[in-house]
């Protein structure tokens, strides 16, 4: 559950228009929490890959509980490309600083996946809420 509410947090901050277009009042949050959203990019894109391994290293679930391991799967998937975007110029600058070579095929892929930020926000949305809901459904 915890993993779909940070979800959900982390798209409504990847996806701010769609937030100003329904509470016009919540610019000045998202203001206060830019400073910090390389770091917060940073943190969810590594909590995202750790996501990946985990479902690669519990790929037994599938047999047992595969909407689970979807969900999962699924989840960390979205959060590493959101952690990503919002990270990149962090990341960019605390990693690649040194290789020109992996910079530039960064700056690649986040040109690649930068026009689906939106989109990838809302995947993010309805990901994290299915998560959410799939604890409580799941559990009982």
């Amino acid at each position: 559950m915890i993993n779909g509410i940070t979800l959900v947090l982390l798209s409504i901050i990847a996806v701010p228009s769609l937030v100003l277009s329904k509470k016009p009042n919540a610019k000045e949050l998202l203001e206060k929490i830019e400073p910090y959203q390389g770091w917060i990019g940073l943190v969810f894109c590594i909590l995202g890959v750790w996501g990946i391994i985990t479902a690669i290293l519990n790929i037994g679930w599938l047999t047992t509980a595969p909407i689970w391991w979807i969900t999962l799967f699924a989840g960390s998937l979205v959060q590493t490309g959101l952690g990503f975007m919002l990270g990149f110029g962090l990341i960019n600058k605390l990693f690649m600083s040194n290789n020109t070579e992996a910079q530039e095929k960064a700056a690649e892929l986040r040109s690649k996946i930068a026009p689906k930020q939106g989109k990838l926000g809302i995947l993010g949305l309805i990901v994290g809420v299915w998560m959410i809901a799939a604890s409580f459904l799941f559990t009982l």
